[in-house]
């Protein structure tokens, strides 16, 4: 298994550098670290007294890697999920916070499992994950970037300026969905066909 420094930046190279979309909830972003995770962590990079975009301009690649290392994997408790779920969840959990943790919950409970969707790793979720790892080992992983999948779709459902992330202009599939399906063996990936299929009803 990739170590979970190399998962990290991984990443980061997929997140890319700075920007500062209006319709992105999360404001100014680099390497997929945002804003408010800076402010969070008190990161006045340049040292004027306010943490601001220009911070956030001034984040590097290797700080992302850290803050996503240290934050987003060992303090949510990622490490001790099966390792067939590690990586898809981390990369979750950068993208969308506790929701990666919510959308593995449900998913266990509708495994059988049944644990309380809070978005927190304790020792039942831990528990039901490596129950449900060891029943299904050939298909949890692909269970979880599947119900990612759905879990962006749905978000674009239901927030129209979220559509150009899930779908390209020219009716592709977006960042978001492309994304999850890297996590996602290849037969269970959509046809171009389903895609289309799926986002017609947003016009």
């Amino acid at each position: 298994m990739p170590t979970v420094r190399s998962i990290a930046e991984q990443i980061v190279a997929r997140e890319g550098g700075y920007v500062n979309d209006p319709d992105d909830p999360g404001g100014a972003t680099n390497f997929g670290v945002t804003i408010h995770t800076m402010r969070r962590l008190g990161l006045d990079l340049d040292g004027d007294g306010d943490i601001d975009p220009a911070d956030v301009r001034r984040l590097t690649r290797v700080q992302a890697t850290d803050i996503f290392v240290e934050h987003y994997f060992k303090r949510p408790r990622l490490a001790e999920l099966p390792e067939t779920l590690q990586a898809s969840v981390f990369d979750m959990y950068v993208n969308a916070g506790a929701n990666a943790v919510r959308i593995l919950q449900r998913l266990l409970n509708r495994m059988g499992q049944r644990v309380a969707v809070d978005g927190t790793i304790g020792p039942q979720t831990i528990g039901a994950a490596r129950a449900a790892a060891a029943a299904a080992p050939d298909h949890i992983a692909d269970a979880y970037g599947i119900a990612r999948r759905n879990y962006y779709y749905a978000l674009a459902d239901r927030r129209a300026a979220s559509r150009k992330y899930a779908r390209r202009r020219d009716g592709g599939k977006g960042g978001w969905i492309t994304r999850a399906e890297e996590f996602i063996s290849p037969r269970f990936h959509l046809s171009a066909a389903q895609h289309r299929e799926r986002t017609a009803k947003w016009g």
